[in-house]
């Protein structure tokens, strides 16, 4: 499972949009690898932007701890040089991929990324009926732990991540898959939810 590396990602942000002036306050990292996470880049950024005190009141992040960070001229080519050209995966991948190409812009760089996996679309695809997908009630639905803080990168990363790793465990185990990996995971997302099963067993056989 999951023999080619895919990275999780998780940013915290000063707000909602990059469009809208909101900036990374930290970044998570894990790349994940034959079933398990074997490597992990992880770091607050200083953006050298105000910190709205109702983020400090969601993640714990204050004004001090960002100011005190390290660059984000310098985070990001470390960030990049990180996930390189491998799959990139996030938990509403959309929002981490937009900060991710803006950051990256800002300093003359791009991502290289090749392909973009969301863990949100594909556990609404997978397990169909939850009463959120949410990462915090999706985790719980799932059996899945925080081991950390929510609304901190890298615990949020970490749980996103054994969610992926979970979807791979049901998809091998429920429908007999030999494999599973980016370009499968790209397929169910694409489908409806209820054409995902017919799906997944003409793929088993």
């Amino acid at each position: 499972m999951y023999q080619e590396p895919i990275v999780m990602l998780d940013f915290e942000t000063t707000g909602l949009s990059p469009a809208a002036g909101a900036r990374i306050t930290e970044v998570a990292a894990l790349k994940i690898q034959g079933g398990r996470i074997v490597d992990r880049y992880v770091s607050l950024v200083n953006c050298h932007v105000h910190v709205p005190a109702f983020i400090t009141s969601l993640t714990g992040i204050t004004q001090k701890m960002v100011d005190s960070a390290p660059c984000v001229s310098r985070v990001v080519p470390e960030l990049l040089a990180f996930i390189g050209d491998d799959a990139l995966s996030a938990h509403n991948a959309s929002f981490d991929e937009k900060f991710l190409i803006a950051e990256s812009r800002d300093l003359g760089l791009m991502p290289r990324h090749r392909r973009l996996v969301c863990s949100l679309k594909l556990s609404r695809r997978v397990f169909p009926g939850l009463p959120s997908y949410k990462l915090g009630m999706l985790s719980s639905s799932l059996g899945i732990r925080f081991k950390g803080t929510a609304h901190r990168a890298e615990a949020d990363a970490e749980v996103s991540a054994n969610v992926l790793l979970h979807i791979g465990e049901h998809l091998q185990s429920r429908y007999g898959l030999t494999r599973v990996d980016t370009e499968l995971l790209s397929r169910v997302t694409a489908l409806s939810a209820a054409k995902v099963p017919e799906f997944l067993r003409r793929q088993a056989a």
